[in-house]
């Protein structure tokens, strides 16, 4: 398995895995989407809300903006010795207090520990009106999107096959394919029409670029091909600002190591005690 990676920084990732499968590729895939464990908020205690919103509305948007999450920090409520009380360990508290009239953003949101801030400081919440208040408490825990949305690192998380174009000796550059091409991967030039350098990942793959070949009148096969290589996949990754986009890969990939390991384990258990 090769990895190479076209842009990395805090919030994006754009890479290249060669040499692995379909089942490899979205296994990781999923991994990053719904295994990598954040904090969010899971209960709250409201003393005033005079808004236009329900207190299950409140909760809801509440719940569903992102936190900066440290897991050396933080475990689960299942992981912690308080046995799911509540503590500093597996639990960070926020509280809000507000009166409009404003406009009340996720940075109106106090974190006890300055490190599980709000990743975002401008997520509006609710807009409140002249003598209208929201007071409350709320308690972010641990948790992993396969239990809730709210639990996903990341917002954006896909890939395709790595495309494949070939041009035929036939071609005679007519440019017909240049111009039908919506992502611009194609050039005309000395008589035949070529990949531009450095482009030909941006290939979607809509193969309209065979269609007006075709309608060209070249033969009764296009003269350039689009394929898809089967071992070799493009990922883009988006972090929502929990953590950085490289530590959502590398927890994922920890992940399918440690389930793989686990099942090894269990056959290994499993064919130890059949030989007995």
């Amino acid at each position: 398995m090769e990895i190479a990676f076209s842009r990395l920084d805090e919030r994006v990732a754009k890479f290249t895995i060669s040499s692995v499968s379909t089942s490899f590729a979205n296994m990781l895939r999923r991994a990053m989407m719904s295994e990598v464990p954040t904090l969010a908020i899971e209960d709250i205690r409201i003393y005033d809300n005079t808004s236009v919103l329900f207190d299950e509305m409140l909760a809801h948007r509440l719940g569903l903006i992102p936190l900066r999450t440290d897991l050396d920090r933080y475990v689960t409520r299942a992981e912690c010795t308080c046995e799911g009380a509540g503590c500093p360990v597996c639990t960070a508290t926020y509280t809000l207090s507000v009166e409009g009239p404003k406009t009340v953003y996720s940075s109106d949101l106090i974190p006890q520990d300055p490190d599980a801030a709000p990743a975002e400081e401008e997520i509006p919440i609710i807009d409140l009106d002249k003598d209208q208040k929201v007071v409350l408490e709320a308690y972010a825990v641990i948790g992993t999107g396969k239990e809730h949305a709210k639990w996903q690192a990341t917002t954006a998380c896909g890939y395709k096959n790595y495309p494949v174009i070939t041009v035929d000796e036939k071609c005679d550059g007519c440019g017909m394919c240049v111009d039908e091409c919506p992502r611009d991967v194609l050039e005309a030039g000395q008589g035949k029409v070529r990949v531009i350098g450095g482009r030909q990942e941006f290939c979607s793959l809509c193969r309209l670029c065979e269609r007006a070949c075709l309608a060209g009148g070249i033969g009764t096969e296009a003269a350039i091909h689009i394929g898809a290589d089967e071992t070799k996949y493009i990922f883009v990754v988006e972090s929502d600002g929990s953590m950085p986009v490289r530590e959502i890969i590398e927890r994922a990939l920890e992940y399918i190591q440690k389930t793989s390991d686990d099942l090894v384990d269990v056959i290994n258990e499993i064919t130890g005690e059949g030989t007995e």
